[in-house]
C-alpha cells in the first residue's frame, strides 16, 4: 500500500508500507508488477531534478509508467490523481488535462 498526504508541518508526504506493516517514507515510490524497474527510474529522474513543479511531477510519473511497460498511453487509458500543499484535497485530473500531459512529453521526447 502507498499512502499520501499533506503534513501542515512538513508538507507533502510518500509511505510504503508491505505486508508485514513496516513503512518507509519515500520521495517517490511504485508497487505491484515491475515495480523495482519503475523505482530505478524514478531514482534517476530524481537525481537529475530533486526540485520538481506540479506539472513536471505529474509528467515524470507518466513517463515512468511509459517507460517500464513499454507503452504509449492516451487520456483515457490512465487516471492520474494529484494533491499538493496548496490543494491538499485528492483530485483527479480530467482527461483533458491529462492529454496535456502526455501532449508535452511526446513533444520533449
Amino acid at each position: 500500500m502507498i499512502m499520501i498526504g499533506v503534513d501542515e508541518e512538513l508538507g507533502p508526504q510518500v509511505y510504503k508500507c508491505d505486508p508485514a506493516g513496516a513503512f518507509v517514507g519515500y520521495k517517490a515510490t511504485a508497487s505491484g508488477t515491475k515495480d523495482q524497474e519503475a523505482i530505478n527510474f524514478l531514482e534517476k529522474k530524481f537525481k537529475s531534478s530533486p526540485k520538481l513543479s506540479g506539472d513536471a511531477t505529474i509528467e515524470m510519473a507518466i513517463s515512468s509508467l511509459q517507460s517500464v511497460l513499454s507503452a504509449d498511453f492516451k487520456a483515457t487509458e490512465i487516471e492520474v490523481a494529484v494533491c499538493s500543499k496548496e490543494n491538499p484535497k485528492f483530485t483527479r485530473l480530467t482527461t483533458a488535462q491529462i492529454d496535456t500531459h502526455l501532449t508535452h512529453i511526446a513533444e520533449r521526447d
